[in-house]
């Protein structure tokens, strides 16, 4: 191997590392976010509340656009992101409610 093709690879390695540990960071980030929403659905289920916050919904998704434009990231990808997480919280408050 060259020392440029042999560099390439080692750089490619190192990417991946990053990758792999910022998947795993993702993954636990949402199992932590979703004790929580899992948390609030029971409270709504107890309270008599409705599962879904549409005012709510929409104050995170123009936050997480903001986040996405400071940190450089398609506010579009975002915010499709934030929709379909959610969607998976909405679904799981339902199953909490009577």
């Amino acid at each position: 191997m060259t020392t440029d093709a042999t560099r390439a690879a080692t750089l490619l390695h190192e990417h991946r590392k990053s990758i792999d540990r910022l998947d795993a960071i993702l993954v636990f980030t949402l199992a932590e976010r979703f004790k929580h929403t899992q948390a609030v659905g029971k409270l709504k289920a107890e309270h008599d509340l409705p599962p879904s916050d549409p005012a709510r919904e929409a104050q995170q998704i123009e936050r997480l656009e903001e986040l996405a434009k400071q940190a450089d990231l398609d506010p579009e990808f975002a915010r499709k992101f934030l929709n379909f997480i959610i969607a998976e919280v909405i679904r799981h408050h339902q199953q909490h409610q009577p």
